[in-house]
């Protein structure tokens, strides 16, 4: 629940901080005092859209922080899906800078907008006049349907296999528009494929030839560069092997003659068996080095029809004329086996729809018994509310098509008046009707714990005296459930909360501002009275207020 909102330089707010109770709490005060200022706030620090006009000061950053009492431990896997610590305190903290730069905060670690947005509102429902329309909307309809017949696995489980039966769908259709194209088209990738096959494509050949071709072509001035190395280590006058040997020589005398010199001789005849082994491989590269014509043409042939393969079939490289042949392969298969294909496709989605028509049935049976249920617990609240021959009922249409929620398709009935019989309920409720009935439902499912905290936004407007009280009372049920926080100009409703908080403006000073504060009993009997006796308060309306506070 909402356990503190504290809001720092926010519309006509400079600082404010209120704490709440769990119950039912009721917020009054006059007109323009603040009192939708108070739940704008709370909806920016639940990541709604910033307008970036509300900064009190322009020169200083707007803060809004909502402590929230958090006891479902169903909650802990959103937390921890969105890396968040679980936290029984939990704070949500929305900035935004002079410079309209808006950051959120959950437990000081930084979100996005959305992720603040989707945790909050698993923690609070902000319910305003105009929501009543979404009754009438058909979506609305069937989620609040499915969020009282517990659906939620049920629900998984349908569309899990949903996704599954769409994909099949998919293939097979692919299939069938595959086997009515005309068989030209298989030819031709046939054709292909042929020409392909007949190449006798290898991995890597390409780069191979590619190489030895480079080497062939040049193998004439090769033959002529290794003569020309084993000449000078070997087959000359002046060979370096011949020099080498005269250095020896020499050397080995001067050892005699200058015995420091032993290191020298040593090192040169290191250098001669070096010299030796690279004029033994040179000579082999040299007799091993043939001019093949033959050799030379047949590879060039074959590196030329692998050019023209590439070029014809637009591909970069070898390895894509590889992949372009396996692709070949694998169309041409499965055009051949398309029947056995089809068939087996045709199996899969049968045994696909099998499933989901059990997973579409139980959708359909828990709506239908929870719709009964439904419509008799907001029947008789809604005739509570001056409407004493109302009647609701939320009818379960089975449809033959599968949608991503089921077959079903959901519509709220209703008729406010005898012997009216129940009609769609975009076409016969009135603004007023939507409100009382809106009400009605919000009550009904309050017993559900569908969600912790629930706020309405002047939600009686328009109604009084009897039909106000009932209201009060309604709400001050609701308040056993959930923790409800109502803001209201009716005094039947404010003498019903367990929690009366006042909101006013001080216009002292150079601007308006506004605050909040938790009035006591005889508190309360003065600003009910004001309620009963537009702001006189009589004696009369002090009676009064005292009577409606017990």
């Amino acid at each position: 629940m909402l356990k503190q909102l504290h809001i720092s330089n926010y519309a006509l707010i400079d600082e404010l901080s209120v704490s709440f109770e769990s119950g039912f709490n009721v917020i009054t005060g006059e007109t323009g005092a603040g009192k939708s200022i108070l739940l704008g706030a709370l909806g920016f620090a639940l990541g709604d859209r910033a307008d970036t006009n509300v900064l009190f000061d322009k020169d200083k950053k707007c803060v809004v922080e909502a402590q929230f009492e958090l006891n479902d431990e169903n909650l802990k896997p959103l937390f921890e899906a969105n890396d968040l610590d679980f936290e029984s305190e939990s704070i949500f903290r929305r900035e935004l800078n002079p410079q309209k730069k808006s950051r959120a905060f959950i437990n000081d670690t930084p979100v996005a907008l959305q992720t603040m947005k989707e945790i909050g509102s698993q923690l609070v429902d902000i319910h305003s006049q105009h929501d009543s329309l979404l009754l009438t909307d058909a979506d609305f309809q069937l989620k609040l349907l499915d969020e009282i017949a517990q659906n939620e696995a049920v629900l998984a489980d349908y569309q899990t296999e949903y996704g599954n039966y769409n994909i099949l769908k998919r293939k097979l259709d692919d299939l069938k528009e595959m086997a009515t194209k005309n068989t030209a088209e298989n030819d031709y990738l046939k054709f292909q494929l042929n020409e392909l096959d007949k190449a006798q494509l290898k991995e890597g050949e390409y780069a191979d030839i590619e190489q030895t071709l480079n080497v062939m072509e040049n193998a004439e001035e090769i033959k002529t560069l290794l003569v020309n190395a084993n000449g000078l280590m070997d087959d000359s006058e002046n060979a370096i092997l011949g020099q080498m040997n005269a250095l020896a020589s020499t050397l080995h005398r001067m050892r005699q003659l200058l015995p420091d010199t032993e290191s020298i001789e040593e090192r040169v005849e290191n250098l001669k068996v070096e010299l030796k082994d690279i004029a033994y491989d040179l000579r082999r590269k040299e007799d091993d080095t043939q001019f093949d014509e033959e050799q030379l043409q047949s590879l060039q042939e074959r590196y030329d029809l692998l050019s023209r393969l590439m070029m014809k079939h637009r591909v970069n490289d070898f390895d894509e004329l590889i992949t372009l042949r396996d692709g070949l392969k694998e169309k041409v298969n499965a055009f051949e086996n398309i029947d056995e294909a089809i068939a087996k496709a045709e199996k899969e989605l049968r045994e696909s729809e099998k499933r989901l028509s059990s997973h579409a049935k139980v959708l359909h049976d828990k709506r239908c018994q929870a719709a009964i249920a439904f419509s008799e617990k907001v029947t008789a609240l809604v005739r509570q509310l001056a409407m004493p021959f109302a009647q609701f009922q939320v009818c379960v249409d089975s449809q033959t098509n599968y949608g991503s929620k089921g077959c079903d398709e959901i519509r709220f009935l209703f008729s406010a008046n005898k012997g009216i019989a129940v009609d769609d309920l975009r076409r016969v409720a009135s603004g007023g009707e939507l409100s009382r009935l809106m009400l009605s439902i919000k009550s009904a499912i309050s017993s559900y714990n569908y969600i912790p905290t629930l706020i309405f936004d002047e939600i009686d407007t328009g109604v009084s005296g009897e039909v106000a009280a009932k209201i009060g009372s309604i709400m001050r049920q609701m308040g056993l459930s959930l923790q409800l926080i109502s803001i209201t100009h009716l005094p039947q409703v404010a003498s019903q909360a367990e929690h009366h908080y006042f909101i006013y403006k001080d216009n002292e000073g150079t601007r308006t501002k506004s605050h909040i504060r938790v009035l006591q009993h005889e508190e309360r009997i003065t600003e009910i009275a004001k309620m009963l006796s537009n702001d006189q308060v009589t004696p009369e309306a002090l009676r009064a207020a005292e009577v409606l506070l017990k």
